[in-house]
């Protein structure tokens, strides 16, 4: 089936929700943030795009999916599960291999663009 602009999704007129939610307690290693995302654009519950922020804070990260975002504002520091580390500033575009396991500390509230792919 042919798509056509009605298919399009702009993410600056989209209506989809925000979903707001603490950072989950198993999870967090300091403070209690406050994160948000809205999906603006989802097929077969394997691929999503959309909007993700977040609070000051600190907490484990797994992930199943492989991820590729664009950092908005805000600072981050990206941590991997031997200790290497990589601070995230707006205009830092990265991909995250499924299968990463480490941290995600938000220095300063921090805005991304994602776009995942779930096997």
């Amino acid at each position: 089936m042919a798509k056509t602009l009605n298919d399009v999704i702009n993410f600056a007129t989209s209506t989809a929700e925000t979903e707001r939610y603490p950072t989950p307690e198993e999870k967090r290693l300091r403070g209690t943030p406050m994160q948000h995302a809205t999906t603006h654009f989802a097929v077969d519950e394997t691929f999503f795009a959309g909007e993700w922020g977040a609070e000051e804070g600190c907490w484990k990260v797994a992930y199943s999916e492989n991820e590729y975002f664009h950092i908005l504002t805000g600072k981050s520091i990206l941590r991997d599960s031997a200790g290497h580390e990589v601070e995230l500033n707006p205009g830092d575009k990265l991909c995250i291999p499924a299968g990463f396991e480490g941290e995600w500390e938000v220095l300063e509230p921090t805005t991304k663009v994602f776009v995942i792919y779930e096997p």
